[in-house]
């Protein structure tokens, strides 16, 4: 996994993995989600691969607008 760059400095995102139809997102709890496009929904999944490579905002957004959408939680 890639270590999420956390601009802001609160984000409880600490890593994530891109794959070609989901990302999967490693929380400070220590929890990895996967969100995928069947599950989440192919702009949303879009959305949070550009905020992860940002370094910015993932965080928020899966709290606002994704929530309990994944695919698996490991």
């Amino acid at each position: 996994m890639k270590r999420y760059r956390n601009l802001e400095g609160h984000s409880g995102v600490v890593a994530y993995d891109i794959l070609p139809e989901a990302i999967a997102v490693k929380f400070s709890g220590g929890d990895t989600y996967d969100y995928t496009y069947r599950a989440t929904g192919r702009a949303r999944v879009e959305t949070m691969k550009a905020l992860a490579e940002a370094g910015r905002g993932l965080s928020t957004f899966i709290a606002r607008y994704v929530r309990d959408d994944y695919e698996r939680k490991h």
